[in-house]
């Protein structure tokens, strides 16, 4: 059984802390976790380990976030992963900072990276861990915040939340996605 895991952000440096690469920093974490070191290789960095018998592939796409799809559907491919095996960790300003939540689909709800997965599926059912960043941001600075860095107090806490995140992952993959909505959800 093969997973592919899609965590999303933008390359460089510039971007390395900020709330919209939270899918780079939870892959990070996970590959850390397992000794997978990421190699560049097409449309994204690229790593995997094997857990319970499941051979796990991460991917962080080099295509920045706004065409994401471009790296998703060519790894969905490439390793004949089936949608359902698809885990999409992606930043999310709908939900409280550190809130985490798992859904077996859903709409890109405003998401680039999200909009750029659905157009190049051609549909939006797919899972995704949505990773809460809050929403302290003036009208009109969405931009501004989600490429911004996290503030002392959340940066303090995102170790146990990045944490979390991959425990999530990790339960996805040997659980499945009801299950481990059920234990993990907020």
């Amino acid at each position: 059984m093969k997973y592919l895991i899609a965590g999303l952000g933008n390359i460089g440096p510039e971007y390395e802390l900020t709330r919209h690469n939270i899918g780079f920093l939870v892959l990070d974490q996970l590959a850390d976790k397992h000794n997978a070191g990421f190699a560049v290789t097409r449309y994204a960095e690229k790593a995997e380990f094997r857990f319970k018998g499941k051979q796990v592939h991460l991917i962080k796409p080099s295509t920045y976030m706004n065409l994401s799809g471009r790296a998703v559907a060519h790894w969905i491919q490439e390793l004949n992963i089936q949608t359902g095996n698809l885990l999409v960790v992606v930043d999310d300003i709908a939900l409280p900072f550190g809130s985490l939540r798992l859904r077996p689909l859903g709409s890109a709800a405003g998401h680039n990276g999200l909009k750029s997965i659905e157009q190049a599926l051609g549909h939006a059912n797919y899972p995704r861990l949505r990773f809460g960043i809050g929403n302290d941001y003036p009208k009109g600075h969405q931009a501004d915040y989600v490429l911004s860095n996290f503030k002392k107090a959340e940066f303090d806490q995102l170790p146990a939340c990045i944490n979390k995140a991959c425990e999530m992952i990790l339960s996805f993959i040997t659980t499945g996605v009801e299950r481990t909505m059920s234990l993990y959800n907020d």
